[in-house]
């Protein structure tokens, strides 16, 4: 299978899915999301990969949305526009879904919809570089990607609402000390740590394994989809007021927005 914006490599029991879009800092867009949906769902019938690494060719895991596209793909009527705009939601849900264990190799940034990613692995190496932000709230939008309940059940609700509600930058120890990394190392030692976990539960009897963490995930995220059903539709509202445009100018312009609640 041929991607244009990922490289997938298999090793053994053992894939690895590099984000490659490195002059852009792996930023998302439409086909980019489209295509890790696409990688995601072909493990479904891979019974020799036991384990998958996501990480990000050059210097970043991936800094989200890639506020250069045109948005061609969006520029559609609004009933198949709000359906486009669940892409996201579907690479997530993709990830969520894989039957073996997942391991985000974390170098750089996991901004936005890249730090939506990095929640939906199993497990989290985080290079001393590294950092996360979701940045939705100072450009006037929601979070989507039915995201919200991966970063509350990893932090907890302050935490949560610190990175989402303040937009909080928040660094590799830190990320550790919440528990949203499951380690930290040099990031020469990155992908070799990654491989050594994948390693490790590559070597475990697989179909207990996969059991096991639908099993936890199911458990841990039973309303997840119930609730989080109508965060695009929240994010076309959010989308469509002043509050946006100032959001987006003051954003740009590094200053502080005058903000009216319409």
């Amino acid at each position: 299978m041929d991607f244009e914006h990922l490289i997938v490599s298999r090793e053994g029991h053992i894939a690895t899915v590099t984000f490659n879009r490195p002059t852009k800092a792996n930023a998302l867009h439409f086909d980019h999301l489209a295509e890790i949906e696409t990688v995601s769902h072909s493990f479904r019938d891979d019974a020799e990969t036991r384990v998958v690494i996501f990480t990000g060719a050059g210097k970043h895991f991936s800094s989200g949305a890639d506020l250069t596209d045109s948005g061609a793909a969006y520029k559609v009527p609004m009933v198949q526009r709000r359906r486009r705009m669940r892409v996201g939601e579907r690479a997530i849900n993709a990830i969520l879904d894989i039957d073996q264990i997942t391991i985000a190799a974390w170098n750089g940034a996991a901004m936005g919809g890249g730090a939506c990613i990095t929640t939906a692995c199993d497990f989290r190496i985080g290079a001393d570089n590294c950092f996360m932000q979701y940045p939705e709230v100072d450009i006037g939008v929601n979070l989507m990607w039915q995201s919200l309940p991966l970063i509350v059940r990893l932090a907890g609700p302050a935490r949560a609402k610190r990175l989402v509600a303040g937009g909080e930058r928040v660094h590799a120890r830190t990320l550790e000390a919440w528990g949203i990394l499951d380690e930290v190392v040099a990031l020469d030692d990155l992908l070799p740590k990654a491989r050594e976990m994948a390693a490790f539960y590559a070597s475990k009897p697989p179909i207990p394994a996969q059991m096991i963490k639908q099993s936890i995930n199911r458990i841990a995220g039973a309303l997840d989809r119930a609730i989080m059903h109508m965060d695009v539709d929240q994010n076309m509202l959010s989308g469509g007021t002043e509050d946006r445009d100032e959001a987006i100018r003051a954003y740009m312009d590094s200053s502080a927005g005058r903000f009216t609640g319409n």
